[in-house]
Order: structure tokens, then C-alpha cells, then sequence
């Protein structure tokens, strides 16, 4: 083995020869090696072709890769499917800009056919990159299986579930009111709006001076399209007024306006009267369907003023507002302004402005019930399904935050007035009447089918599907075959095999935009759960624990830079050791530094090791211990793989990884590979635990542990070598507490010795007053506390220092070792220095002032400072006491 390890000459070709020999398909696994009935599969959840690998791809790929080699090595049929996204809003954005910015043309220069060539191209382009990024991370992906949600295969199973959803009347098409976004020029979901807290101004004003009372508002441009005006049935400032109607002009625009009672409206709220513009508002929109309102649109989807707007037709809406404001000033019936503190809905992609419309568009009912679903209806079903447990989701507080948003989810907007996705899958044409009908009256045939009707003058909805459709259907159409003919599992030997998948890993703040849509739609589908666990985990944050921007570029990680820098196993384990489900966690570079470390000193153990065995080929299966430091390293490291392997199973990654660097650095490194320099004999104890170590590591580090795993003479790749397993006669609590106290006995040593500045390499002896003579580990004790002889006494010599572990007292004569007069000086200073300190603190803590106005952190903070001072005071007076 070479002395140091270096990830860049490693990594790239140990991936290359997996990839090579086929290891991360399930059929060439089970070809090589044993494997069970019981499967375990994963499909990524898909990148979108829009760029490179980010922080967030670098912990799912780092989280999900080491569950599937964990399950590979266990013997499940294991197979993880890699696939992108082809994300239609996203994509499309990118290539616009992109387009404009390189030849200053849009896409509607291009046209239709000739953009989506150039879409194509970028997202070919962009498959490469993220592919090779992909392999980076070790990602241990059945490359074989590859999907992507806009291939013929996956686009093919979009159409046949739109038909099924459109013959179970589940598809619809409505007018109603769409989240739009005016640069995308696209619907949006409900839940791929944001939301940014600003100040915006509340206008009081009354329409003109005929109108009875004023109303309130913070978008005096819409009011252009009101048809009524709303106010509380039992606020007695406008019961008179309920029912009648008012035919007014309302800044140069004609407007009939019916006063409505709603008991939703607030009476606190502005003047307790609200101007009902049903074209442009949810709740509008549904107050009008209740009173039979006229709808008016009077904004474009350009987020323009329409022709109904009167002399303000064709304005932005921020002009139009200060048109419209100015005009009411000039007439005398703006009445007041007022700053209020507001939500601005704002789009997901592009943090644009959205504008409520109303539209016709294609939406899936939640709330219909259907008979391929027992009666029940989408939202029914996929309440259920996670509340009877049939799928568990980590951590289970976001169980409760799933189950509310889905009791209050709305009909699903599916339709996009983009040119990149999936095209809907309906066609129209114009027909006549009736065959016998002589006027040239005609009506809108439809089609809605898997493939293009027959004969001429069909012409295909413009539209496409929200990219979330054909992504909610992900976990069963990656597994379909190519050619396949419908959803029956029993003709289809993947589905049968590997869904419903075993876990869903992703960030827990896709849960509403993908998690839900998929129970939503594998449920409709497939008639089965898509998944049986969700785990999320967190957002990445900075050192600070700030989120990462483009605004704080020197905190930003990219993690193909520090992978290359330090090594792609550091960057893993960064993200798996520290980070707990659903919770954020911090990530900078000196921790990543941090790991390499680590990662390098596992790679020194393993070279120590290997350099100091005889055979590495030693029968290690029977290992037989021979002194009381084997036995207890044979228990600690037998309750290790007991833990570790606790821990993976129950999805508990970080505490699983900090067992295993704790056996790893302290009691085998720190301890047992110091003792074996000692007592001779233990090549077969240390390539027991060496091998079985490196198959532990290997789902967080694969790289370093089977760049050594080489080095073994071993017939396979470690990659699908068997889990260890507990061997449970090698676990013994009475002899691991037997050498606990030889290990704290040595400890106290080391600390006096510190404590009281006896050089490091002097040697000096140790005197034990104890019953129970050390006998065969006083050569231990000797050489790792550096003491030259121990001696077993009544009474210690003076001065000495001292320590007592259990019922052992522990002296070490310090005569002749140290100045004694000198020494007690420095202490005696340092005791009066630490006393003054713990006094001062002592106050400040009593303070009723500090403690009620200074944060909690900062008291908690100074507690410690306190409890460490006093500790260190109490030390400081044994050693005083030892020097008389």
C-alpha cells in the first residue's frame, strides 16, 4: 500500500471497474453471489437537466447510496435506479434565456419545432454533466435502467394514465381561477407559489361619489374588473344596502355593481366592505359562483390591462395602479393610505410577481370518487395510506404537516402553456352541428386518446402537462418495460420485483410538490403504494447556519470542487455524520477537511495492519482471544457491528457513522493497535477486524475502503461482499469492564503526569496501593503510560501526585522530578487567578439583570464557563495538596 492515500488516483478507477463488471445491476449480483427473495429499491429522485450537481444532490446521492450498499452487502435484491427530470419550466427558462442572450431570439422566432431541437440539445448536454457528477459521489446506480421523465417509454405511460384518469371523468377540463406567473407564462400550483413579506399600500376609496360607502384595497388596478361588493350579513353599517345593485363609472370605466353579503369577510378589516373582482382572486371567484356574478378578466396573461379596462387597456399593472390612484385623487374619493405589512405571492422559478386569472385549464378532482380506488377518492386514498402506517415517514413529525395539507388540497391544476413537457394528449377539430343542419354553425369534436386520431383537421392541445404529473408517476414507470403494453405487474417483471420501492429520500421540502402527487397517483394507478418509507432530510446551511446564496458566494460549497479537493468519501461522510432527519444542518470546509482526515487515518490503520501481519490470507473467521485486551476488543468491536447495524436499519445514519468512528479512532486505533505493538500473537484478531471494519464503512466511504479491500487477496470486489455479522460468545461485559478500569488506570497516569509538567519523556515510576494486583497488563500500563516500574505499597512516598480509580489509588512520587517549590508558586498563582475568576462569575450569574435580559444561549454559555472554572479550581487544590 502506497504510504499516503490520494482520492484522485483511486476513486475514478475503482468506479470504472464496478461499472465495468456490471455491479450495480441486480442480475449480475445475483449471478456472483447469494441473494434473498426480499428486495430493497430506490429510484433517485431525478435531477433536473438544467445544470450541475448542487449541495442538496451531494447528501440524497451520499444518503440513498449508502442505504442501497448496506442492503446489497445484507443480501437483499437490491436495485437503485438512476433517472433525470426533464423539468419543463426550468428548462425551457434556461434555454430562453440562453437563446436570447447568444442570437437575440425568442422562441417564438424559432418556432415550435425548431426550440424544442434546442432544448433537446441542452438537455443532452446536461445529462452528461450530471452523469458524470453522478459517478463522483460513488453512486452505485443501475446505470442499465436509466429513465427520463420525457423518454418514449415514461412519455408513453403519461399518456395511457391521462386517458384512464379522463374515462373515470378524474380529468377535467374547467374555467377557474390559475395561479399565473407573466415572464413564465405559465399556470403554477398552488404549491409552487412563494411568498415574500413586503410593505404595500392599503387604498381606501369610494368608487365615484354616487357610491354609498368607501371600500379597501391593495390593488386599486383590479378593481377595474369588479362586479360586486362584499360585506359581513350582520355589520349594520351595510345591511341596507344588501341585494341592491349600482351602475356606476368608475374612473372612466362603466361598472354594475351588486352588493353582496359573505359571512367570510371581516368587518375589521379597511372599511369592512371588499370590492368582489372574480376574474382575479380564489375567493372572489367563489363568491361569484355563489351569487351568479358576472366574471370580467381585466388582466392578460401578459400581466397586462385587457380592452375591458377601459382607457388603461394595454398598461402594465403597476402603471395602471398609478393611473388608477391618481385619477381617484384627482376626483375627490381617495380617502386615505395606509402601510400594511403583506404576503406577495411570487413564482418558484423566477421569484416574478403571479397574478390570479381566471383561465380554462385541465385539472385532476381530489374529491371525486372513483371505483379503481374501493369508492374512495385521490385525496381519500392518499390520506389513508399514511394514516394506517402503510407508509412511515421520517421523522414522523412530518406526518401531521402531510395529513393537514392533504385534508385542504384542491383540484390540481395540470395544464402548462409551455412548449417543452408532455404534450396533452387531446385533440379537436371543428365539425358541423348535425349532418342535415344547413347553417355553417359548427362544434368542437374531442379526442383524447394514447395516439393521434385518424382523418384530417385534429389539431392537438397546445398545452403541457405539469411537470409534476409525469414526476408523480416516477417509482412505477422507471421500472416499466420499453415495449411495455399496460400497468399489470404480472406481465412485467421489474414492477413485480421491486414496487412498491422501499424508501423515498429527498428533502423534506419537495413533500408537497412531489412526495404527496406520488401517493396520489401510484395509488390511482397501480392500486398499491409507491413507497413503503419517506425519509427527508434537511437543508444544508453554511457555517453560520445561514442558508446558502449566491449573496454569501465565499460560503457557498460546491461539491465537485471540494470533492476533487479532499477526496469524494470526505464530502459523503461531511453530509452523513452530523445530520439527523428532516433537520438542517451546517456544512463548511474545514469540516469536510476534517473527514479527509479521518478517511486518511482509516487508510493508515489498514497499511499499519497490513504491513505488520505475516499473511493477510490468516484463517481470522475462528479468531480465539488470548489476553484481556483481545477479549475486550473482540466485545467492543462485536457490540459495534450490533449497533451499527441497529442503526442503519432504523434509518439512524449519523448515529450509526459516530459508532463506528468512535470503535474506529479510539479503542481500535488509539488502544488496541498500541497494545498489539506489546503482546505479539494477533494477526488473526486484526484481520478479523480489519475485514469486517472495511465491509462497515464501505456504504459511507466505498471508495478508500475498497481501494485497501484490494490489498486483501480477496476473490470479489467488497462492493458485494456479505454484511459482518454479530458473532455473540465474543461479547463479555465483565471483561470489557475488567480492561476499562487497565484503560482508565492508564488515563489518570497520562493526566497527572500532564497536570504537573513532568516532561513526556521521562520515565518515572508509579506506586498502587490496591488489593488486586495488574499482574498480566502491567506491561500495558508500563509502556502506554510511560512508567518505568510499578510498585505495590501500603503508604506513598511525598510529594506525590494522585488519582484513584475505583479502588485503586494511584501515586506518582514527584521528588526529584519537578522543582516542588517552584511548582507550588505557579499553582498557588493559578488557584488565586481561577478563584477570582469563579467569584466574578459567580456574581454576574446571580445578577436577576443579566439572567432576565441577556439571551439564553449567552447565560447557558457562561453557566459552562463557570462549571469549567470551578472543575479546573478543584484540580488545581488536589495538585497543591500533593506537593505537601
Amino acid at each position: 500500500m502506497e504510504k499516503a492515500y490520494e482520492p484522485n488516483k483511486f476513486e475514478d478507477k475503482i468506479y470504472k471497474n464496478w461499472e465495468e463488471k456490471d455491479l450495480f445491476n441486480p442480475d449480475k449480483v445475483k449471478e456472483l453471489r447469494q441473494v434473498g427473495d426480499e428486495s430493497f429499491s430506490i429510484v433517485l429522485p431525478p435531477p433536473n437537466v438544467t445544470g450541475t450537481l448542487h449541495l442538496g444532490h451531494a447528501a440524497m446521492l451520499a444518503i440513498e447510496d449508502l442505504m442501497i450498499r448496506y442492503h446489497r452487502m445484507k443480501g437483499f435484491d437490491t436495485v437503485w435506479i438512476p433517472g433525470t427530470d426533464h423539468a419543463a419550466i426550468a428548462t425551457q427558462n434556461v434555454v430562453e434565456k440562453r437563446l436570447y442572450k447568444e442570437q437575440k431570439k425568442t422562441r417564438h422566432d424559432l418556432g415550435r419545432e425548431k426550440f424544442l431541437a434546442e432544448i433537446k440539445k441542452f438537455v443532452e448536454q446536461s445529462k452528461d454533466t450530471i452523469h458524470k457528477q453522478v459517478r463522483k459521489m460513488g453512486s452505485s446506480l443501475d446505470w442499465s435502467r436509466e429513465a427520463y421523465t420525457l423518454d418514449e417509454t415514461r412519455s408513453k405511460a403519461v399518456r395511457k394514465v391521462f386517458k384512464m384518469m379522463y374515462d373515470d371523468e378524474l380529468i377535467y377540463q374547467g374555467y377557474r381561477i390559475v395561479n399565473w406567473c407573466p415572464r413564465c407564462h405559465s399556470t403554477l400550483s398552488d404549491d409552487e407559489v412563494e411568498y415574500k413579506d413586503e410593505t404595500a399600500k392599503l387604498y381606501y376609496f369610494k368608487y365615484n361619489k354616487d357610491f354609498p360607502f368607501a371600500i379597501a384595497t391593495t390593488r386599486p388596478e383590479t378593481k377595474l374588473g369588479d362586479t360586486a361588493v362584499a360585506v359581513n350579513p350582520e355589520d349594520k353599517r351595510y345591511k341596507k344596502y344588501i341585494g341592491k345593485t349600482f351602475d356606476i363609472d368608475f374612473v372612466g370605466v362603466p361598472l354594475k355593481l351588486k352588493i353582496i353579503s359573505d359571512k367570510e369577510v371581516d368587518p375589521e378589516f379597511g372599511t369592512g366592505a371588499l370590492g368582489v373582482t372574480p376574474a382575479h382572486s380564489m375567493v372572489d371567484y367563489e363568491m361569484a359562483q355563489k351569487n351568479d356574478l358576472k366574471i370580467i378578466k381585466v388582466i392578460n396573461e401578459d400581466g397586462k390591462i385587457t380592452d375591458k379596462g377601459g382607457p388603461y387597456a394595454g398598461m402594465s399593472v403597476q402603471i395602471a395602479r398609478d393611473k388608477v390612484v391618481k385619477r381617484l385623487k384627482d376626483q375627490d374619493l381617495l380617502k386615505e393610505v395606509e402601510d400594511v405589512e403583506h404576503k406577495l405571492s411570487i413564482c418558484y422559478r423566477c421569484d416574478s410577481p403571479i397574478e390570479p386569472l381566471s383561465s380554462e385549464q385541465w385539472f385532476v378532482s381530489v374529491e371525486k370518487k372513483v371505483d379503481r380506488l374501493g369508492g374512495k377518492s385521490l385525496k381519500e386514498k392518499a390520506i389513508e395510506v399514511v394514516k394506517d402506517g402503510s407508509i412511515e415517514i421520517i421523522p414522523d413529525r412530518f406526518k401531521k404537516i402531510y395529513l393537514n395539507w392533504m385534508e385542504n388540497l384542491y383540484d390540481w391544476c395540470i395544464s402548462r402553456q409551455i412548449w417543452f413537457g408532455h404534450q396533452i394528449p387531446v385533440w379537436y377539430r371543428k365539425s358541423k352541428t348535425s349532418e342535415t343542419s344547413k347553417t355553417s354553425e359548427t362544434s368542437n369534436e374531442i379526442y383524447v386518446g394514447e395516439e393521434a386520431p385518424e382523418g384530417e383537421g385534429w389539431e392537438q392541445d397546445p398545452d403541457t402537462l405539469d411537470t409534476w404529473f409525469s414526476s408523480g408517476l416516477w417509482t412505477f414507470t422507471t421500472l416499466l418495460n420499453k415495449n411495455f403494453e399496460d400497468f399489470d405487474k404480472e406481465l412485467n417483471a421489474d414492477l413485480k420485483r421491486f414496487h412498491p420501492t422501499a424508501v423515498l429520500e429527498t428533502a423534506y421540502d419537495i413533500l408537497f410538490f412531489w412526495v404527496a402527487r406520488m401517493i396520489l397517483m401510484t395509488n390511482y394507478v397501480m392500486g398499491e403504494i409507491p413507497f413503503e418509507k419517506v425519509y427527508f432530510h434537511g437543508l444544508i446551511r453554511d457555517k453560520e447556519g445561514d442558508k446558502m446564496s449566491k449573496s454569501k458566494p465565499e460560503t457557498a460549497i460546491d461539491p465537485i470542487e471540494v470533492g476533487d479537493k479532499y477526496g469524494y468519501d470526505a464530502v459523503r461522510l461531511s453530509m452523513l455524520i452530523g445530520s439527523t432527519p428532516g433537520n438542517d444542518f451546517r456544512l463548511y470546509d474545514e469540516k469536510i477537511a476534517g473527514f479527509r482526515n479521518f478517511v486518511n487515518k482509516v487508510w493508515n490503520i489498514s497499511r499499519y495492519i497490513l504491513s505488520s501481519v505475516e499473511n493477510v490470507n490468516v484463517e481470522s473467521k475462528k479468531v480465539k482471544p488470548k489476553t484481556l485486551a483481545d477479549k475486550w476488543i473482540l466485545s467492543r468491536f462485536n457490540k459495534t457491528i450490533k449497533e451499527v447495524t441497529e442503526g442503519l436499519d432504523k434509518y439512524q445514519f449519523s448515529a450509526a457513522g459516530e459508532k463506528l468512528r468512535d470503535f474506529t479512532w479510539n479503542e481500535f486505533a488509539d488502544w488496541y493497535l498500541e497494545i498489539s505493538k506489546i503482546e505479539k500473537d494477533k494477526d488473526a484478531i486484526l484481520m478479523y477486524i480489519l475485514k469486517n471494519l472495511l465491509k462497515m464503512w464501505h456504504p459511507f466511504v466505498p471508495f478508500v475502503t475498497e481501494a485497501i479491500w484490494e490489498n486483501l487477496n480477496q476473490k470479489d470486489e467488497l462492493m458485494i461482499s456479505n454484511w459482518t455479522e454479530v458473532n455473540k460468545k465474543l461479547i463479555d461485559e465483565k471483561d470489557e469492564k475488567k480492561f476499562e478500569k487497565v484503560k482508565q488506570v492508564i488515563v489518570a497516569i497520562r493526566n497527572l503526569r500532564a497536570e504537573n509538567n513532568v516532561e513526556p519523556g521521562k520515565k518515572i515510576k508509579a506506586q498502587f496501593i490496591t488489593k488486586k494486583k495488574f499482574k498480566d497488563n502491567e506491561e500495558i500500563i508500563k509502556l502506554l503510560a510511560k512508567i518505568e516500574s510499578i510498585e505495590y505499597v501500603d503508604q506513598a512516598e511525598k510529594p506525590a501526585a494522585s488519582s484513584v480509580i475505583e479502588d485503586v489509588e494511584i501515586y506518582l512520587p514527584l521528588a526529584g522530578l519537578i522543582d516542588i517549590e517552584k511548582e507550588k508558586s505557579r499553582i498557588e498563582k493559578e488557584i488565586e487567578n481561577v478563584q477570582k475568576y469563579v467569584e466574578v462569575q459567580g456574581k454576574k450569574l446571580s445578577n436577576e439583570e443579566f439572567a432576565k435580559n441577556a439571551p439564553a444561549n449567552v447565560v447557558e454559555a457562561e453557566k459552562k464557563k463557570l462549571d469549567e472554572a470551578e472543575e479546573k479550581l478543584q484540580k488545581l487544590q488536589q495538585q497543591i495538596k500533593g506537593l505537601k
